[in-house]
């Protein structure tokens, strides 16, 4: 416990922790404030799954550290505005495969994307495999990790950044939205898409042309040619 407690006090960028349910004791109480200050994800797990994790004596507690360092949003944006220059971020709304996960954020960084934001729950884990699917792409291109997209877009909204959802449902076609402007690109999970709150929040909702008999393409393909035709738009002139 007190290793982990050392690595929250020292700043450790800390991608999840893993607490066995019922843990108790002073020293587990005394733990469970600190993450609980920190805003740490935490999951409560049987000591079985902590067993899975680690040979060693765990104490009823396992801390995964972060293998990239966590950017905060404002602290992308903020400077590039101050420039004078349009912002471009991807978010990624509960996309859980890291195949789709790191093949987007190596788009992302080839198609000069500013920054990629992700759920601090519900994501595709970073480590070692996503960053193989990415082909190192997650260690160049600053990642937001953030607890509540709401705050987020409200943020984004007051900066005067837009909001384009990338979906099926849209209303214009990927090619009508101006991606010169400072904007953010939502994309959704493949089996549930973008969340109702997150949508009813965009200002924009795109959609690509679909000619064949499937309904959909793959979120790691869909959001290439969002954001090609950003870079398209952008290169003009």
């Amino acid at each position: 416990m007190r290793p982990v407690m050392e690595a929250i006090e020292s700043g450790r960028q800390i991608d999840k922790i893993f607490i066995q349910s019922n843990l108790d004791g002073k020293l587990a109480q005394e733990l469970k404030q600190r993450i609980r200050e920190a805003g740490l994800p935490v999951q409560h797990v049987p000591v079985e799954k902590l067993n899975k994790l680690t040979t060693s004596n765990h104490q009823g507690v396992v801390a995964m550290i972060s293998v990239i360092e966590y950017h905060d949003f404002i602290d992308i944006v903020q400077p590039l505005l101050d420039e004078g220059r349009a912002p471009f971020v991807v978010l990624l709304d509960h996309i859980t495969d890291v195949r789709n996960f790191g093949a987007i954020v190596r788009t992302a960084e080839c198609a000069g994307a500013d920054a990629v934001v992700v759920p601090e729950r519900g994501s595709a884990q970073i480590n070692e495999d996503a960053i193989k699917c990415s082909s190192g792409a997650l260690l160049r291109v600053p990642i937001c990790r953030e607890n509540n997209f709401k705050s987020l877009i409200n943020l984004a909204h007051q900066l005067g950044i837009q909001v384009c959802a990338a979906t099926e449902k849209g209303a214009v076609a990927y090619t009508d939205v101006d991606f010169t402007k400072p904007t953010i690109l939502v994309m959704g999970a493949e089996d549930t898409g973008i969340s109702p709150e997150v949508l009813k929040m965009s200002d924009a909702r795109a959609k690509l042309p679909l000619c064949g008999e499937v309904q959909s393409l793959n979120v790691s393909v869909a959001a290439g040619v969002f954001m090609y035709e950003m870079l398209r738009q952008r290169s003009r002139g």
